[in-house]
C-alpha cells in the first residue's frame, strides 16, 4: 500500500483526531475514524470531511469514518486515542469490550492532553488501568506544538512520541514521519504528559493577559514563569528537565500561549474582555482541555507540595470567582525571590 503499511483507527472525531486521521490517510494508511455519534458519521460519509470541526480539509481517499466499535478496533495496527481526557476511562473501556479475543494487541497512541480531576492519573494510567494486560506495554503519548488545522492542511509540524518500550515509540515515529509531520521519540512518558496538560493552564492565563489588555512584557513573562513552574511540577514527579525545554513543554507552550488558534488562549482572551466562562464555552462547541487541567493541575501541586502561583491563580479565576484586577495585583505582589528559587 505506497509507502505505509498496517491499519490504523483514530477515536475522537474532533478537530485533532480528524486531523490525526488525515494525516495517517494521507502517509498511506487505510484509516477508520471513529466517532460515537451515528448522525456524525453519516454526516461525514456524505460530506467527505468533518464540517463540524474542521470544514476546509477534505478527507483522504484511504479515510473512512465509522460509529462501529467493533470495526474500529478489529485487526488494527495502530489505535490513536483522541478521545477529550474527561471521557477517556469510559472510552477505553468500552475499547477493552470490543476488543476480538486472541487478537494481536495494537499499539495505542494517546492524543488527549489532560489529568483526571477526581483520580489526578494521567492518560497513559488511565489506558494501563483499563487495557487488558497484554495490551498495557503498547502504549505511547504524542505530544508538542501541533494545531489541529495546520497539521490537517499538511504544514510542517513537529511532534515528540514517548513510550516506555524501544520498539513502541520508534514504530510510532515511523508512521508519524512524512507528509508534513517530523516525529521525534523518548522515554519520558511523564514529562510529555505532563507538559502538554500543564501548558493549557498557563495558555489560558497568557490569554487572560491579552484580554485585559496587560501588553507583551506581560505576556512573555507569564510564559517564562509559567515554564518554570511546569518544570517543577514535572521534575519532581520524574520528568527529565530537557523534556520541559523540548517540543513536548516549551514548544508546546509557546504555540499555545501565542498562536492564533489555541482554544484555550482564546478562553483566557474572552475572560480578560470581562465575559463568563459558562458563556464563553457555550460559544465555542468544542473541548478547551485547559479549564479542566486547572483543576487538576492545582490538586497535583497542592498534593506534591510544589509552588504554582499561575496555576494557583487560574483556579481562583476558573472556580474561585477570583477577579482579574485582584490576580494580578496578587502575582506582581508576591514576596521578592531569586529566579532560580525553586
Amino acid at each position: 500500500m505506497g509507502e505505509a503499511a498496517g491499519r490504523v483507527t483514530v477515536l475522537g472525531a474532533g478537530s485533532w483526531g480528524t486531523a490525526l486521521a488525515l494525516h495517517l490517510a494521507r502517509r498511506g494508511f487505510d484509516t477508520l475514524l471513529w466517532a460515537r455519534s451515528a448522525e456524525h458519521v453519516a454526516q461525514m460519509q456524505a460530506d467527505k470531511s468533518n464540517r463540524r470541526y474542521l470544514p476546509d480539509a477534505p478527507f483522504a481517499e484511504r479515510l473512512r469514518p465509522t460509529a462501529d466499535l467493533r470495526e474500529a478496533v478489529a485487526d488494527r495496527t495502530l489505535i490513536v486515542c483522541a478521545i477529550p481526557s474527561h471521557g477517556m476511562r469510559n472510552a477505553i473501556r468500552s475499547v477493552a469490550d470490543a476488543l476480538p479475543p486472541g487478537g494481536a494487541a495494537p499499539i495505542y497512541l494517546i492524543a488527549a492532553k489532560g489529568i483526571e480531576v477526581d483520580t489526578l492519573a494521567n492518560m497513559h494510567d488511565v489506558l494501563h488501568d483499563e487495557l487488558p494486560a497484554v495490551h498495557r506495554d503498547r502504549v505511547a503519548v504524542l505530544g508538542g506544538p501541533s494545531f489541529a488545522a495546520e497539521v490537517a492542511a499538511g504544514l510542517p509540524t513537529m511532534v515528540v512520541v514517548a513510550a516506555s518500550d524501544e520498539a513502541v515509540r520508534l514504530t510510532v515515529q515511523k508512521m508519524l514521519s512524512g507528509a508534513g509531520v517530523r516525529a521525534y521519540v523518548t522515554d519520558d512518558v511523564v514529562g510529555v504528559e505532563l507538559g502538554g496538560v500543564l501548558k493549557n493552564v498557563i495558555a489560558i492565563a497568557a490569554g487572560v493577559g491579552d484580554g485585559a489588555g496587560l501588553g507583551q512584557n506581560a505576556r512573555a513573562g507569564l510564559i517564562t514563569r509559567g515554564l518554570a513552574e511546569i518544570s517543577r511540577l514535572a521534575i519532581k514527579l520524574g520528568a527529565h528537565p530537557a523534556t520541559i525545554a523540548g517540543l513536548a513543554g516549551m514548544g508546546d507552550l509557546v504555540l499555545t500561549c501565542t498562536g492564533g488558534l489555541s482554544r484555550n488562549r482564546r478562553v483566557g482572551i474572552a475572560l480578560g474582555e470581562g465575559r463568563t466562562l459558562d458563556d464563553i464555552l457555550g460559544e465555542m462547541g468544542m473541548v478547551a482541555e485547559g479549564v479542566k487541567n486547572t483543576l487538576s493541575a492545582h490538586r497535583l501541586a497542592q498534593r506534591e507540595a510544589v509552588d504554582m502561583p499561575l496555576v494557583a491563580t487560574m483556579h481562583a479565576i476558573l472556580h474561585g470567582g477570583l477577579a482579574i484586577s485582584e490576580a494580578v495585583d496578587g502575582l506582581m505582589g508576591r514576596a521578592l525571590k531569586p529566579e532560580r528559587e525553586w
